[in-house]
């Protein structure tokens, strides 16, 4: 019987598939291996997609005439830096005496790529058995698991058409489009700015993300603040508490334009004729025409996938989001939490069915092993895969990210590890929580007005209706959030204010101490921040910060959990875009925004997040076998050809200046 030859992403992680398989093994260079079995490694990519002039050493040189480059038979080539770890990867996979692979990279679209294309390069032969490991977790019993129900890796072959279409397309893209645009538009660009040349690089993401930072900056410019005057009541007296005007249909005002929205005025002029119309009232009082109490109750958020994570981390951490995909990464590589590259944020049946390994291990820990106790004393984990929190259809490579149960104690008290730790494991233990529950009043009063003080030159002897109302909510039993953080609930008056409405009936009068203006004004759009950039990307290209309104449009995102941190990177470096470490807000170069500018008078689809998001859509669905790969490859070939020629017809690069100065006089 042969040797099997196990192959992970990395050292690290190869070191833990020696340690699960109990191997007694001889370290050598580049790999460890026992009697039984090897266990190797890559170093991330080993393999890439050669660039033009190894097709053609002509094509070295940018030329017009030379594109658009579409290769009929795609070539690749082992990366300078990690050729001796190829070698000797090649050289085990190909061993006479192996006769079994375990495919143990990251499992995910670009795990699968990585190792396709190592097998491919060192073509290994069909006499040797490959079978595909997918794990959650680097836990000993997840990696056992994952050899023993391990899969013949044929089963996966869409998944990896998914990957070369993927590296494909943004190869052709970027190749294609950064080089007819940089030859089209890089001199108009390099003579504003006084350089000796520009490139204009681009991709499918990274311009579509580009475009949105540049969009929401011009919208906060142009943003013309509107001031506006709401009505306030103040009720009882100096100390009571108030109450806010808002036009209905038996108002005097009610379709007017003079109205700002529903419930103010855009002059104060306006604002103040009604106050002194509603003072004319002897005696200054109003009625209360309904009272409505009610109890609303918030269940637990979803669990954390990776955007989720990154964008709470970035308002509390401060932190980009490859900071804290790296640290969930060696979160995850401790064996202490799950997968991080995930965009599921919920679980599996089989997970939810033996959750109380994780709630058992969680018991050990110093802050949060009383709650998982008090969830595992009281039984509140049974009937867990009944709940929104799993659901077998939502989740595509893996479930969300939640901890493992693996002793955590080790991690350093205060550390930024120890900080997204806990973030993971109060989201995880709050599912087993009830919802929080709020007592909420809400009162309405009618005063009259007499519409002949409004009205000049008529008077009409019906009064109108101004209505004016007021509500609080307070919590009255916390549930998860006794896990999560309670929230600050006295801030709008809280418990005392409650009682004082608790205390009124409808039909009773409510004296009115003042009647008085108070000035708004509308708020520009704010800037993305690095958290926030995330969650729009899931999103395509909407900032949703409602959970509910995510889940719906969920699977339409631009890049994947696994490419969206790096995006962002890539912007800064290319100097694109900036990022406040301090704020982690994100705002645009006058390069980015004369990119943007190029980009939107000649390939603007590019800045679509739809469009863009739709393409990965169309990954995904090659991954699952909706469409094959050669309907999507000459879909794709097909929008690179006509965008490409269009832009090598066109002459616009004059115009262009006028808005590179307009971006431009906004920056020193």
């Amino acid at each position: 019987m042969g040797k099997k030859v196990f192959i992970a992403e990395k050292p690290s992680v190869a070191n833990e598939f020696a340690k699960a398989l109990k191997l007694n093994t001889k370290k050598h260079d580049g790999y460890l291996e026992s009697d039984e079995a090897i266990v190797t490694w890559c170093v991330g990519h080993l393999v890439r997609l050669s660039y033009p002039e190894v097709y053609n050493e002509s094509l070295k040189r940018w030329s017009l005439d030379t594109i658009p480059f579409m290769p009929k038979e795609y070539k690749y080539e082992v990366i300078d830096g990690v050729k001796k770890q190829f070698n000797i990867v090649k050289g085990l996979l190909t061993r006479d005496d192996v006769d079994t692979i375990y495919i143990c990279t990251d499992s995910g679209r670009e795990g699968e790529y990585i190792y396709r294309l190592v097998d491919q390069e060192a073509k290994v032969g069909a006499d040797k058995q490959r079978k595909r490991v997918w794990i959650d977790s680097q836990t000993e019993e997840e990696i056992i698991r994952g050899i023993k129900e391990a899969k013949d890796w044929k089963e996966y072959d869409k998944l990896s058409d998914s990957a070369y279409l993927r590296a494909k397309e943004d190869y052709l893209m970027g190749i294609n489009f950064s080089r007819v645009l940089s030859l089209k538009y890089g001199n108009s660009i390099a003579n504003f700015l006084n350089e000796k040349y520009a490139v204009v690089s681009v991709g499918r993401v990274m311009t579509c993300v580009l475009g949105m930072i540049v969009k929401r900056e011009r919208e906060i410019r142009e943003f013309v603040k509107t001031p506006f005057y709401r009505i306030i009541a103040k009720c009882g007296s100096e100390d009571g508490f108030e109450m806010e005007w808002k036009v209905n249909e038996k108002s005097f005002y009610a379709g007017l334009p003079v109205l700002y929205k529903d419930n103010g005025f855009l002059e104060e002029a306006e604002a103040k004729r009604f106050i002194e119309a509603l003072k004319k009232n002897d005696p200054l009082e109003m009625t209360v025409s309904e009272i409505s109490k009610k109890t609303e109750k918030k269940n637990p958020p979803l669990l954390y996938n990776l955007a989720e994570a990154q964008n709470d981390c970035s308002k509390i951490f401060k932190i980009a989001p490859n900071d804290t995909l790296k640290v969930i990464q060696e979160l995850y590589e401790k064996k202490l939490v799950t997968y991080p590259r995930t965009d599921a944020r919920v679980l599996s049946t089989a997970v939810a069915k033996e959750i109380t390994k994780n709630l058992n291990g969680l018991k050990n820990n110093k802050a949060y092993g009383g709650y998982a106790s008090k969830i595992l004393g009281s039984g509140a984990y049974k009937g867990l895969e009944k709940t929104k929190y799993v659901n077998d259809k939502q989740i595509t490579d893996h479930y969300a990210i939640i901890p493992t149960g693996v002793n955590s104690n080790s991690l350093t008290p205060g550390s930024l590890q120890e900080g997204v730790y806990n973030l993971i494991v109060k989201r995880f233990l709050s599912i087993f929580y009830p919802a929080a529950v709020y007592k909420k009043i809400n009162i309405t009063g009618c005063m009259e007005c007499d519409r002949s003080l409004l009205k000049d030159g008529e008077t009409p002897d019906n009064m109108s209706s101004e209505v004016f109302s007021t509500s609080v909510k307070v919590l009255e039993s916390p549930g998860y959030l006794e896990i999560a953080g309670m929230p600050n609930d006295d801030k709008e008056g809280g418990q005392d204010m409650f009682s004082l409405l608790n205390g009124i009936r409808k039909n009773d009068k409510i004296n009115i101490a003042d009647i008085y203006e108070k000035m708004g004004e509308t708020s520009p759009p704010k800037r993305y921040n690095s958290g926030s950039l995330i969650l729009a990307m899931e999103n395509a290209g909407q900032l949703i910060e409602d959970e509910e309104l995510r889940e719906q449009i969920k699977g339409s995102g631009i890049g994947t959990s696994a490419t969206r941190a790096e995006i962002i990177d890539k912007l800064i470096r290319n100097k694109y875009i900036s990022l406040n470490k301090k704020t982690q807000i994100i705002s645009p170069k006058l390069m980015g925004e004369m990119i943007y500018d190029v980009v939107s008078a000649s390939i603007n689809q590019l800045l679509n997040p739809e469009l863009t998001a739709s393409w990965e859509k169309g990954l995904t669905m090659v991954a699952q076998g909706e469409i094959s790969a050669e309907e999507y490859m000459q879909k794709l070939e097909g929008f690179v050809e006509r965008r490409t020629n269009y832009v090598k017809g066109v002459n616009n690069q004059s115009k262009l200046r006028a808005y590179y100065q307009r971006a431009a006089a906004n920056y020193k």
